[in-house]
């Protein structure tokens, strides 16, 4: 029996169990560089990270003596142009090799799995993809009788599955987190002197998805120069071990802080590697608790950084699936302003906004309080719609796949689900950055106020987002502080706030600078 099998992408695990019975001889693969997937804005280091790791991940296979049929977008001729979409890509293969079945391991965008189950037709094999801990149907049991999904209900049972940080059926140092340990700004004096993250030099054929990626896509958001991200195993496994030995004691303590002109602090930058299948999350997860076993990392840090693999990733991967197709097109607060330009450009006076633009702009990475409580927190109060989130989220972040992206932008990051994966929106003034970072020091805003010229934008507009929304806030208790505070304010001096938030909106309509 002949079997065709596609990988994607960010399917690049050469131990996937899609391949446990592969057979040289009658099986073959189908990789497809589609043209729907790579025209989208997206950052040029994002293009070069993908189509980089599947051409190596592509040359290995060959080597081991596997057929592979791939289509690159620089292989096109006048007769043949590359594929559309992955599932012409499969069709395309489908037609020349013949195959019994068609193998597909479970995706991790909806969209294209519809389609290739579409077009696979009553030949598709679907295979639930192991480099997970749970699948859907596992997370559909947690779900099920449930008035709320809760992490620390779905981390708790996988702790005690994996035996990871546990002491029998209780967790190692007698509580299941350690939060209260990990929320440390840098104060004052900024971050010590922390390591350089290993950078990875590009070679024959990542130089050649440089020079392709500069060819035909040469208005595409960042540089390709100075790309050093890992693109296959091995090169992985090297930026593990260099976050293990050097970052990862201190991690937990600062998980949280911000620091002007640093883009990594004591974070991993795995995530791309991880979303790529490049790493496994077991191996990832096993390197910290090795560290932590011999003393090298205290208890903190590994298992703030466990709950992010084990807990947190697998929790927005569970969500994902069981609430598709209905969770993208949710917006609870009816948010539909466009996406400002500057988010694209990285063109703005506010000195919080624009640090976090330039790690993102310069390296396709930013760390989750920038995204969650610097970018997210003002694209929210700024009222722009969830779903135009996602799609710049999508474009500029090298580890955004559509599974860990939509969950945490249109439900985490902009509350458009209305509190199906957090509680409250996570709102705030330019108080809580100035206290977790040393951005406002160079701002020429002020932090503390709220209108007038000098008004710090966050700030205007968070107590507009509150005053906006009041009524619905009102039913949720969590919200109960910041409302006490909004009832402080006079009519007054809201008319203000609702001005200035106003012109602030307008002029980032008309591309004003702000």
């Amino acid at each position: 029996m002949k079997r065709l099998i596609v990988i994607c992408g960010d399917q690049l695990n050469p131990m996937s169990q899609i391949f446990s019975d592969f057979d040289p001889e009658h099986d073959a693969i189908v990789m497809t560089e589609a043209i729907e997937e790579a025209t989208p804005r997206q950052h040029k280091k994002r293009l070069i990270m993908f189509f980089a790791a599947m051409r190596h991940f592509r040359n290995a296979r060959r080597a081991e003596g596997k057929q592979v049929f791939y289509y690159a977008l620089d292989d096109a001729t006048e007769k043949q142009q590359a594929p559309q979409t992955i599932a012409e890509g499969m069709l395309r293969a489908a037609k020349e090799f013949e195959p019994d079945q068609i193998f597909i391991t479970r995706t991790g965008d909806w969209r294209v799995q519809e389609a290739l189950t579409k077009a696979a037709g009553n030949r598709l094999v679907l295979v639930e993809d192991d480099h997970f801990f749970t699948t859907p149907d596992d997370f559909a049991k947690f779900a099920e009788g449930r008035k709320k999904l809760v992490l620390e209900d779905f981390y708790r049972p996988l702790r005690r599955k994996t035996g990871w940080l546990m002491d029998g059926n209780n967790p190692v140092g007698g509580q299941w987190n350690f939060d209260k340990d990990n929320r440390k700004s840098f104060g004052k004096d900024g971050p010590p002197l922390i390591p350089t993250r290993q950078p990875f030099e590009p070679d024959d054929v990542t130089r050649s998805v440089q020079a392709m990626v500069d060819r035909m896509f040469p208005d595409a958001p960042g540089k390709s120069e100075g790309f050093a991200e890992p693109v296959t195993p091995d090169q992985a496994r090297q930026a593990l071990k260099d976050f293990i030995a050097y970052r990862l004691p201190d991690f937990g303590t600062y998980e949280d802080a911000i620091a002007t002109g640093y883009v990594t602090l004591y974070h991993s930058r795995l995530s791309a590697a991880m979303n790529l299948h490049l790493i496994s999350p077991t191996e990832v997860c096993e390197a910290a608790l090795e560290a932590y076993e011999i003393g090298d990392a205290p208890i903190n840090a590994v298992e703030g950084f466990i709950r992010q693999i084990l807990g947190w990733r697998e929790f927005v991967r569970g969500l994902y699936w069981h609430y598709m197709p209905d969770y993208a097109a949710l917006n609870k607060l009816d948010a539909n302003e466009e996406v400002p330009e500057f988010f694209w450009t990285g063109e703005t006076d506010m000195a919080c906004v624009a640090d976090a633009l330039n790690s993102v702009l310069t390296e396709g990475y930013a760390h989750h309080i920038q995204r969650l409580m610097v970018l997210g927190l003002f694209l929210m109060q700024y009222g722009a719609n969830p779903y135009a989130v996602h799609e710049w989220h999508m474009g500029l972040y090298l580890d955004a796949i559509d599974w860990v992206s939509l969950p945490n932008v249109v439900g985490m990051s902009q509350f458009g689900d209305g509190g199906i994966m957090g509680t409250k929106p996570y709102a705030a003034s330019g108080a809580y950055i100035d206290r977790m970072s040393d951005c406002c020091k160079t701002c020429p805003y002020t932090p503390k106020k709220a209108h007038g010229p000098e008004a710090c934008p966050v700030t205007a507009l968070y107590w507009d987002f509150l005053a906006q929304h009041e009524k619905q806030f009102r039913k949720n208790p969590r919200m109960a502080f910041q409302l006490k505070n909004l009832d402080r304010k006079d009519p007054e001096e809201l008319a203000s706030i609702r001005d200035t938030a106003k012109a602030l909106r307008n002029k980032c309509a008309r591309g004003t600078r702000i």
